[in-house]
């Protein structure tokens, strides 16, 4: 965040983590887009994770597909 950037991008970033961790994460997430106007771009297999965005895409077969 030393650089104040626009986008974030996440690949996976509750991947490894335990419950409580991965919902610290995604809280910190969610505040740098609702009170820092971040753009995040999340990587997950995490339905939990998923849950916590704005709009989801779908990676099908290499191809990306519109979701909810």
């Amino acid at each position: 965040m030393v650089s104040d950037p626009t986008i974030l991008v996440a690949d996976e970033p509750t991947g490894d983590l335990d419950r409580v961790s991965a919902a610290e994460i995604l809280a910190l997430i969610g505040q740098l887009n609702r009170e820092f106007g971040k753009t995040i771009i999340m990587v997950t297999h995490d339905p939990r994770a998923a849950e916590a965005a704005h709009l989801i895409r779908h990676l099908d077969k290499g191809v990306l597909v519109a979701g909810s």
